[in-house]
């Protein structure tokens, strides 16, 4: 049970902090189907800043410094890349699924190119000495916690603060902040208002434009991080163009979350555990018996593994009229028109 709720975990953090992404873009009016691409740079970008470093020899005690700048150069790389969406969206008022699928198109291909040149081989991993997880993890004794959690806080405990990392409390420490900004704020207000109605938020001298842009680089940062802390929990900290559809995933989860972020955040542990299942199923001992059901029962792996996108797809099917996507996403403001 650990190991299920352990990996559930891992999958899930990737998956709400992209979702948040898209959130914040879209709420300011932008649709951006480039979280995928967002998430290969960043992951690309953290992935080879950590590589240079344990490269370079600089002294580091423990991975969790190391880790946590990777997290912020991550942000920085997917900051730069949504500018090419938001140039071409609110700029150009270009057609911004278009443009966010030409994003999803060049982040590959751009980031194989990178990686060609830099290891003439299709994968970029970091170190060998540092390329196990193990290297980033946090354990109990980190905590300060010794063995106390064998009895007062049993599985949980286990879960929580015994093989996790540094970047799943960051990463919920700000999906709280700025879910927090999104709902409670005055930013958080005139970002959404932008994307209900432009031109009454215009009216109140509320910059429109600048809002957007503030929306799409935060849905940059986050979808950068996201990618990033997917290649360092779930790949042994590695970048090769590709984050297993997690971006799109992310879309789903955005989508079926209604754009709310308590909504996402139970949405993204659903498919968090979905991921899991799929993935894992060989070592998945629920009842801690020594008996692997799912690896027992006589499906195909393959059936796991298109299981998450099957629920997908029924999940949207079923959900989608529902929804409430702010009013004016995906439509171009001009300030000239009224």
């Amino acid at each position: 049970m650990s190991y299920l709720l352990q990996q559930t975990i891992l999958y899930t953090i990737p998956l709400m902090i992209v979702a948040l992404a898209g959130v914040f873009s879209e709420r300011s009016g932008t649709i951006n189907i480039a979280l995928e691409g967002l998430m290969i740079i960043g992951a690309f970008i953290g992935v080879y800043f950590v590589r240079s470093i344990i490269l370079l020899n600089v002294p580091l005690s423990f991975g969790q410094p190391l880790l946590i700048l990777g997290m912020i150069v991550s942000i920085i790389g997917g900051c730069l890349f949504s500018l090419l969406l938001g140039f071409a969206a609110i700029r150009l008022k270009a057609n911004q699924t278009i443009g966010g699928s030409a994003l999803n198109l060049l982040a590959p291909a751009l980031v194989l190119f990178l990686i060609l040149i830099i290891t003439s081989q299709s994968v970029l991993n970091i170190d060998s000495k540092y390329s196990s997880n193990d290297y980033f993890m946090l354990n109990q004794d980190d905590f300060g916690l010794g063995t106390k959690l064998e009895n007062p806080l049993g599985v949980i405990g286990n879960v929580l603060f015994n093989k996790t990392y540094i970047t799943t409390w960051i990463c919920l420490a700000l999906y709280l902040g700025l879910s927090i900004m999104l709902y409670k704020t005055r930013f958080g207000l005139r970002l959404r208002s932008c994307g209900e109605n432009p031109q009454a938020a215009d009216s109140l001298g509320i910059n429109v434009y600048k809002m957007r842009y503030a929306g799409i680089l935060i849905s940059g940062g986050l979808a950068g991080l996201g990618g990033f802390v997917y290649s360092v929990t779930t790949v042994a900290a590695s970048s090769n163009g590709d984050v297993a559809g997690f971006g799109f995933l992310a879309l789903a989860v955005m989508i079926f979350g209604n754009w709310k972020p308590r909504n996402i955040a139970a949405a993204a542990l659903l498919f968090g555990l979905l991921k899991c299942i799929a993935v894992g199923y060989p070592y998945i001992d629920i009842n801690n018996d020594g008996i692997y059901f799912l690896n027992t029962i006589g499906v195909s792996q393959h059936i796991y593994r298109i299981l998450p996108y099957v629920i997908t797809l029924i999940v949207l099917a079923f959900t989608s009229k529902k929804s409430r996507a702010p009013k004016a996403e995906g439509i171009p403001y001009d300030k000239g028109e009224r």
